[in-house]
């Protein structure tokens, strides 16, 4: 299991208890978005490394409509990973590992942290 696994079933878990029939959409959607600020957090590190050196790839505009199928193409993975049998059985595992003590919010602000310093990145650039 790697770590989008278990910050899935953390958030899971959290919701399943107050949001019983949203918590595997809310978790999807947590976990899509995480995937995504890290993915445009290596976008803009690489824009600005290429820039300055001088290496012309691609246009602004290419580059987020790739970045726009790219994030659908994520959510489409992460909901037919996380929405089926295989959920059931990595499920299973995690209810066997010790249970993992995340504050929700700290969880919630961590992709809001990438995208800030995604953000100071394209800034510096």
């Amino acid at each position: 299991m790697n770590t989008f696994d278990i910050l899935f079933f953390h958030f899971f878990k959290h919701y399943k208890t107050k949001k019983n029939k949203k918590a595997n959409r809310i978790a999807t959607f947590y976990i899509t978005f995480l995937q995504g600020s890290l993915l445009l957090l290596l976008g803009v590190f690489f824009a600005g490394f290429f820039k300055q050196m001088n290496v012309i790839t691609m246009s602004t505009e290419k580059a987020w409509t790739l970045f726009v199928l790219v994030i659908i193409f994520i959510y489409f993975k992460n909901w037919m990973q996380y929405g089926g049998r295989k959920r059931k059985v990595l499920n299973a595992k995690v209810l066997k590992s010790k249970n993992l003590t995340y504050s929700i919010w700290l969880l919630w602000l961590l992709p809001i942290a990438i995208l800030g310093l995604g953000y100071i990145i394209s800034l510096a650039v």
